[in-house]
């Protein structure tokens, strides 16, 4: 009998990656509006405004208002971008900056139905090209993933620019996007075995274990780039994984353990890293969920070691260790991601995932403090 399962993947119209794109982001803007209105953080704006402004100029279109004030996505930070939009006759909006800035532009952008322009100015996630806006609240804690009807018009990605960030920005995109390796595929398990209705898109998951294979071949290399500010071929690579590879994957839905896990985390007091790192460990957690063979995650493991990923619980912040079962229990919301994975996933699976990689981790340090000697 002939599958009838539709596969879907939604991405941007047009990805433009390489040093020196941001000077031309006024020959794109003005294909899709004359009254651009720029989204994005106080840091991320002086970094770009000025170049983004000449841009816009020479092609004949001025900004008709900024927000360069967010500092986190909020349903009210949206509303905000909204009216303003509104209030200045915006007919485009640009997201300039980080993931904060860039899902709250995509966000009001959607409920607008205004075409929208991502301009990252690092590599810490693969929010740029998503149809969906990661929402948190005030205190930083996971609200909800708010999908959106139709991805970005335009990345734009200057490579000088999020490529010569803090590195630590890179390091961490590294690590949301080591998550589309295994959270693509297990996505793709639990489609098939849902019925013809349900299918994966095979060129997601192919990009996605692409992904995972340019992270671990020329991760290391490409931060050492980035500190040395020398664009170099694998630094080139590793942020187009970030940024186009991880999001073409997710871009068909996909998102699974590591991401609800990620979700679950941030609302233990004292967890301190950021997205990606959450994520990175999430992945080893989801892999730990998965019975992947020790020495699989031991690799993962050590790769994040080697980059600069947080492995343990310690490493994470000066957590609550006591809240862990509620973290598990949220990471199981059955409106979050653990829906997607190919078994039934409860609580306590959870819970000791997680405390099976910190003791993994733990041993590997030992391991590694005894070698050099």
């Amino acid at each position: 009998m002939l599958n009838k399962g539709l596969r879907r993947v939604v991405m941007p119209s047009m990805y433009v990656q390489g040093a020196g794109a941001i000077d031309d982001i006024g020959t794109y803007s003005s294909a899709l509006g004359d009254k651009p209105f720029a989204v994005a953080g106080k840091t991320a704006f002086s970094t770009i405004g000025p170049r983004l402004e000449a841009s816009l100029s020479r092609a004949g279109s001025n900004l008709v208002g900024v927000n360069d004030s967010i500092k986190e996505c909020t349903f009210g930070m949206i509303e905000s971008v909204k009216a303003e939009s509104l209030d200045a006759g915006a007919d485009v909006i640009l997201g300039c900056g980080g993931g904060k800035a860039v899902d709250t532009a995509k966000a009001a952008a959607d409920e607008l139905g205004l075409p929208v322009i991502t301009v990252p100015t690092q590599c810490a996630t693969n929010a740029d090209q998503m149809a969906d806006a990661v929402v948190f609240n005030e205190d930083h804690e996971f609200v909800e993933d708010h999908y959106l009807s139709r991805a970005p018009a335009l990345v734009l990605v200057d490579t000088e620019v999020v490529g010569f960030a803090p590195v630590e920005f890179l390091v961490q995109g590294m690590g949301d996007a080591l998550a589309s390796g295994f959270e693509k595929p297990a996505y793709a398990r639990a489609l098939a075995a849902k019925g013809p209705d349900n299918l994966a898109s095979s060129a997601a998951v192919e990009v996605n274990l692409r992904c995972l294979s340019v992270l671990l071949e020329h991760g290391a290399s490409a931060k050492q780039a980035s500190q040395t500010t020398v664009m170099s071929e694998s630094l080139e690579l590793v942020i187009e994984a970030v940024k186009l590879m991880s999001g073409f994957g997710f871009g068909g839905g996909g998102c699974a353990a590591a991401h609800a896990i990620h979700n679950g985390l941030t609302s233990v007091p004292g967890v301190s890293r950021k997205h990606g790192e959450i994520v990175a460990f999430g992945t080893m957690v989801q892999m730990m969920l998965e019975e992947r063979p020790a020495s699989e995650i031991e690799q993962i493991m050590q790769w994040c070691m080697e980059i600069g990923l947080p492995t343990s619980l310690d490493e994470l912040g000066d957590i609550d260790r006591s809240r862990l079962p509620l973290a598990a229990k949220k990471a199981c919301d059955p409106e979050d991601t653990m829906s997607n994975m190919p078994f039934e996933v409860t609580p306590e699976m959870v819970l000791e995932s997680i405390r099976g990689v910190d003791s993994l981790s733990e041993s590997l340090v030992r391991t590694r403090a005894t070698s050099l000697r």
